[in-house]
């Protein structure tokens, strides 16, 4: 049965409320609460049945037919509303809007909060160390505006760019973004793209919203920036009804102020993830972060992503962690104490727009326990950072909150004894209560004279007193007991004193759970008075875990402090790829990369398997540690500032966009070489090999040149193509190899960057070692031996593919070509066609 089919007029008033609020939540999943479930009916129940593996119910809504539905528990929705969110639905969530025992009829419902990938808010279903990005596309003709914001953070960010959709693309997939709005739905191809390859969520929204948060675009002049903060937050506010009261402003992004880095980049060096795994472990983040708080980490991310360019904001960095470096016993004191902060940012956000409970407020009061002596102690290091005076808010909480909640805000026991004179009365008169209770038993014994007498309790029946079965004779009217339920091997009765006291104890009991709820709503509020303070608080304090971070693994892992030069000049001593290093069972053998300002390219040659791509990735991965302000691993190291890294590392199909290996090379190498200046850094790695022989190394020599002549950044270029190690004639190409040791047919490799060139790659000597049939590599050595006899002036000189010659003169004629001129392919059945290719195998031989 589907929802639209439905005659409304026979339904239940339940079913019409239902069908009233779904239609304002078409695209969404709407959680209609009923009592202690929420339940999901016609078309959402039976998808939800199946992504949530729940059984699918009917329920009676005054049609003839039953109507399709599942639900959940109200109190263990979490993981159900999270498991469909990852699945890229929107969740909306209907609450009870009063209380069903004062409502009036039907009690009123609405939809209070809706989830989707990136309006997640509680942090729960996030991961600690990354931002939950949505984002706003608006199209301006020549170039696109992107606002995004995190709301678990409260942070709000606008950038332009460049009107190309591979620019987009990159740049959507570069912020990580989960969500993007567009205002229409034309761009079918982007629309697609988004969600079907990289699996973005997409929503379409044509709206702005007006005459609310105006604080956060009022001293900015430009319009399209204006057009993009309502425009996201109109999708927010009124279609996701969220709240962004702890937003406290907008933050302008200029990419050219950071060292830019596409997605392809971005991934070829493993900065986030590895290439094959796709997981966070054995990345450069994951070697870099030894945070102690979510905040910090996200910090260090960021970092990361958006290495710096203005040299004064690098060499701060760098002093900061001199100074930790040599005030190690502060350093450590700092850490352990920022064990003890939670993560400020986003209990922040659940403050304002999710469902803060007792306990997140705890988190709040013990990160706020420790800030006084962190204050002291970045004080004492003369570190730039200054904390408000929370110790009012502190002690609020203190005072405030018992130490163990429950989760829920109505189940009582979250406001401390003394917090409010009317709570501590209640709660006397409470205890007082089951203070009788619990007396009473002992004073029904002795006057009844029914020793095996109990006072129990149930959420059904209240109060009650207990008497075995075999002792029932002995209850008299007398005692005014009235029976009120049979069991097996007991009666349950109550009497005219148990019904006073329960009264009492019961109403008492309501009262303190809706002051203590109300109490806390006034706590909350407090709370929500210093958000602003508390987020700055957060600000600095990640910022100061990740220096913390960055000097940690200085120490851990011999770390040099770099020279930042005014020229175009690299010296490298002994630099490592920290990761390989680390990972590596193998001594790690160290290199250095000497780049005087003549020189614009090393051409590197050498060895599958040798360390040429290594190398390449350590150069980069040293600039971009130097640049994001971290020490770096090398003996020493002098470097110039780059606006900008590409590279070109490893070759996949993108089969999902149905691009080949050698397009999707070729794209990345063009990227690099439109977009590239003299101030940039590329890596090409076997540029070319995607196609055949003779193309690819013409490719790989005029892309050479122009990088080497045109553009004249720093740029490393590995090859097989040993012919283009002639082209160190050039001004400011120069060869390097990597060393391999060959004895007996044995190849060692030494991964060692040397001077000049090699014209061997030992590719036969690696499939050995892959443990490939001897057969196979016998024969490959056997048709080694005949190209390498053959001429490699004809490698140079040609730039012809190979053609097919049958050699057959104009007035002769040939039996097989005049028996393919008989052939008609469209008429052939398979085994024709093998009976012919037969015939013309017996010709050719004639």
């Amino acid at each position: 049965m589907k929802r639209n089919e439905v005659d409304r007029s026979k339904l239940s008033p339940g079913m019409k409320q239902y069908m009233e609020i779904k239609d304002n939540y078409e695209e969404e999943l709407l959680f209609f609460r009923l009592g202690d479930f929420y339940e999901l009916f016609f078309e959402d129940g039976i998808l939800c049945s199946r992504e949530l593996e729940l059984t699918l119910t009917s329920k009676n809504g005054g049609l003839d037919e039953r109507i399709p539905m599942c639900g959940v528990p109200f109190h263990s929705v979490q993981p159900y509303i999270e498991k469909l969110v990852s699945k890229g639905y929107k969740v909306a969530i209907c609450e009870q809007l009063e209380d069903p025992k004062s409502a009036k009829g039907m009690v009123k419902r609405g939809v209070v909060q809706v989830i989707s990938k990136g309006t997640v808010v509680d942090y729960e279903m996030l991961k600690d160390y990354d931002n939950n990005y949505i984002g706003s596309v608006l199209d301006f003709n020549n170039l696109y505006t992107i606002t995004y914001s995190d709301i678990s953070t409260g942070s709000l960010y606008i950038m332009e760019i460049p009107k190309t959709q591979e620019k987009l693309i990159n740049t959507i997939l570069s912020l990580n973004l989960k969500e993007v709005i567009l205002y229409d739905n034309s761009n079918n191809d982007l629309i697609n793209l988004l969600k079907y390859t990289y699996g973005i969520e997409v929503s379409i929204s044509n709206e702005y919203l007006e005459n609310k948060y105006e604080y956060l675009y009022k001293e900015i002049k430009e319009m399209r920036y204006i057009l993009g903060i309502k425009h996201l937050l109109y999708y927010l506010v009124v279609k996701q009804l969220k709240e962004l009261d702890h937003i406290s402003g907008v933050e302008i992004v200029r990419p050219d102020e950071f060292l830019e880095m596409d997605v392809h980049s971005v991934r070829n060096l493993e900065l986030f993830e590895t290439l094959r795994l796709k997981e966070r472990t054995y990345s450069l983040i994951w070697l870099l972060d030894k945070t102690k708080t979510a905040m910090g980490s996200r910090c260090l991310k960021n970092w990361l992503a958006n290495p710096l360019k203005e040299k004064d904001a690098i060499l701060k960095r760098y002093d900061m962690i001199e100074t930790l470096r040599t005030e190690f016993i502060v350093k450590e004191e700092l850490s352990h104490e920022l064990e003890e902060v939670y993560d400020l940012e986003r209990l922040c956000g659940k403050a304002i727009c999710g469902n803060l409970n007792a306990r997140d407020v705890l988190q709040i009061k013990r990160s706020l326990g420790v800030l006084p002596s962190i204050d002291a102690k970045i004080k004492q290091l003369g570190f730039e950072y200054e904390f408000s005076d929370e110790s009012k808010l502190f002690e609020l909480l203190e005072r405030g909150i018992y130490e163990t909640p429950p989760i829920g805000l109505k189940e009582g026991y979250l406001i401390k004894d003394g917090f409010n004179a009317e709570l501590d009365e209640l709660k006397s008169i409470r205890s007082g209560g089951k203070d009788f209770i619990a007396s009473l038993e002992e004073q029904e014994r002795e006057r009844t004279g029914i020793k095996t007498l109990k006072v129990g309790y149930t959420k059904v029946f209240g109060y009650y007193i207990e008497v075995s079965k075999g002792q029932c004779d002995q209850v008299k009217d007398e005692y005014g007991y009235e029976r009120r339920q049979t069991l097996t091997n007991c009666e349950r009765f109550i009497s005219p004193l148990l019904k006073e006291k329960e009264a009492l104890v019961l109403n008492a009991e309501e009262k303190i759970v809706e002051l203590e709820y109300n109490l806390f709503m006034e706590i909350k509020e407090e709370i929500k008075k210093e958000i602003f303070n508390l987020k700055a608080i957060a600000r600095d304090l990640a910022s100061v875990d990740a220096i913390i971070s960055l000097a940690t693994v200085a120490d851990e892992y011999n770390l040099v402090r770099p020279e930042i030069l005014d020229v175009r000049r690299i010296e490298i001593v002994e630099g490592r790829h920290p990761v390989v290093e680390r990972v590596s069972k193998k001594e790690y053998v160290s290199n250095d990369c000497m780049m005087d300002e003549e020189t614009n390219t090393f051409l590197i040659t050498g060895p599958n398997m040798s360390g040429k791509s290594t190398f390449m990735r350590q150069l980069a991965i040293i600039i971009l540690m130097a640049q994001m302000g971290s020490f770096v691993p090398a003996k020493s190291a002098k470097l110039p500032i780059f606006d900008k890294i590409f590279t070109r590392i490893g070759a996949s199909d993108d089969l999902v966009s149905g691009e080949s290996t050698f397009m999707v090379e070729m794209m990345e190498a063009k990227n690099a070489l439109v977009n590239a200046t003299g101030d940039s850094l590329i890596l090409f790695d076997e540029l070319g090999r995607g196609t055949a022989t003779y193309d690819g190394m013409s490719l790989a020599q005029a892309i050479l040149e122009y990088v080497n002549d045109k553009i004249k950044c720093k740029t490393l270029f590995s090859t097989h193509y040993h012919e283009l190690t002639a082209l160190d004639k050039l001004s400011g190409i120069k060869n390097v190899h990597v060393e391999a040791y060959e004895k007996d047919g044995n190849v060692t490799f030494l991964h060692k960057v040397k001077e000049g060139s090699v014209d061997k790659s030992y590719g036969i000597h690696v499939a050995k070692l892959a443990g490939m049939p001897k057969e196979i590599l016998g024969r490959a050595s056997e048709v080694l031996k005949y190209y390498e006899g053959s001429s490699k002036e004809a490698l140079v000189t040609t730039s012809e593919q190979v053609t097919f010659n049958f050699d057959v003169q104009d007035n002769e004629s040939s039996p097989v070509l005049d028996k393919l001129e008989e052939i008609d392919p469209l008429k052939c059945t398979p085994m024709d066609a093998i009976n012919l290719l037969y015939e013309l195998k017996e010709l050719s031989k004639k």
